[in-house]
């Protein structure tokens, strides 16, 4: 007789390798036996919700090649769902590892469906946001029933993975009026339900009825990521109190969450300078149980806007080998408007460059195997050995392709000052 499982954790935890889990292990330089502990103790997380049939798993923690996340999704200003579509082809012809789809207008629902009828990949969404859109309330008019069915709808479409930031309770919340920031709160769905917290003079619904949530997330083996409502939006802001008081209670419910089977990603900073990246990656790491890390950047300056992508990957590369295990994108429109397709190819590739460095850093087995193969290609003068190795093949072709040298071989930069040209049959 099969044994039954509810979610990957309970599977793991009863020993169960699951078709998910196989499909992780065909990707990764991990044992069978690691992997099913790791699943069990919660450092790694496969969010595979029950309802996405298609889904190609993938794992993010401990021990794994550090994944990339997509942002997308329509806003009121600019609302074409197609055009989000053809992002989300983009990002898996790059082998990004997931989609999230932050829409707040239209038939986001369609759309959802859409998205996990036709991504393979782990999608993930922000039930806050969706809330008021599918609402149509304003923010102090919305229920607690409002809250928790966006969430089960969510559920139902076959959403992976829900951003809820149920750290934010009025404890931190009088955290962040005791210790005024630059930039205040700059996360979307902290902001929405600091308002409401506000406007009602109530509890954090997702934090207060916290148990509701993992009913949800049970039922369809969804993944939550606690989010970071607090997270800083400037440096001046970073590793400040209500940031920390916030992920000190994002750390109690991990607990509570594993408790119940369900898998857990703990969303991290935000804007943080070079020097305290590890700091953040290590406290995020003892606060929550080693809970798998998924951090937007962090962007290392404030002073980049149009080159955020570039911040972040700077960031990301030093989060990655510190221990994070999942990057948020980061285009170059990032602070200015909604990406266009190049903005999100630029932010794909940058991150996928951060978290390859990151991987390389962490000694993760076989990371550095298209490193080698790109050596021994640039060793033997073979272009399209080395096109094939590059992260963006099209790109490296182009350029060059635009340029052509007057000796065969070599490339414009050096033409016959080619070391290694010159250098060979001599080593």
């Amino acid at each position: 007789m099969t044994e039954t499982y509810t979610t990957q954790m309970d599977a793991a935890r009863k020993g169960i390798v699951t078709p998910q889990m196989e499909q992780v292990l065909e990707n990764e330089s991990i044992s069978r036996e690691d992997l099913v502990a790791r699943v069990a103790d919660g450092s790694i997380a496969i969010p595979a919700n029950k309802n996405h049939f298609g889904i190609r798993a993938a794992g993010v923690g401990h021990g794994l090649k550090t994944k990339i996340n997509v942002n997308l999704g329509v806003s009121r200003d600019v609302c074409s769902f197609d055009s989000e579509m053809n992002k989300a082809k983009l990002a898996l012809e790059y082998n990004a590892d997931a989609i999230m789809d932050l829409s707040v207008s239209g038939d986001t629902e369609a759309f959802r469906k859409r998205l996990v009828a036709e991504v393979p990949v782990m999608i993930g969404s922000v039930p806050i946001y969706d809330t008021l859109t599918r609402t149509g309330k304003p923010t102090e008019e919305l229920t607690i029933d409002d809250w928790f069915e966006t969430v089960e709808i969510h559920g139902k479409n076959g959403i992976d993975f829900v951003t809820i930031h149920a750290g934010l309770n009025l404890k931190a919340a009088k955290t962040i009026e005791k210790n005024p920031r630059l930039c205040g709160i700059v996360s979307r769905g902290g902001a929405i339900l600091f308002e409401w917290m506000k406007k009602t003079g109530t509890e954090n619904p997702f934090y207060e009825h916290f148990d509701r949530l993992l009913d949800i997330c049970e039922k369809y083996d969804i993944c939550i990521s606690l989010g970071d409502g607090l997270r800083p939006g400037a440096i001046k802001d970073s590793t400040d109190a209500p940031q920390i008081q916030e992920l000190i209670t994002l750390g109690e419910l991990t607990k509570r969450a594993w408790d119940r089977n369900v898998q857990v990603m703990i969303e991290g900073p935000g804007h943080v300078p070079l020097h305290e990246v590890e700091m953040n990656m290590k406290i995020q790491k003892k606060l929550c149980h080693n809970a798998p890390f998924y951090v937007l950047g962090p962007l290392v300056t404030d002073i980049a806007p149009g080159y955020d992508h570039i911040t972040s990957a700077i960031g990301g590369a030093l989060a990655a080998m510190h221990g994070a295990d999942f990057l948020c994108y980061v285009t170059p429109a990032e602070h200015l408007r909604l990406p266009s397709v190049d903005d999100v190819k630029e932010g794909i590739i940058a991150s996928k460059i951060a978290a390859h460095a990151g991987d390389l850093a962490k000694g993760i087995p076989g990371a550095g195997d298209k490193d080698l193969t790109m050596s021994r290609a640039r060793k033997a003068l073979d272009w399209e050995g080395q096109f094939a190795a590059s992260l963006d093949p099209k790109k490296a072709r182009a350029y060059k392709e635009s340029s052509q040298p007057s000796e065969d071989g070599v490339c414009t930069m050096c033409g016959d000052f080619c070391a290694v040209k010159r250098v060979e049959g001599l080593l």
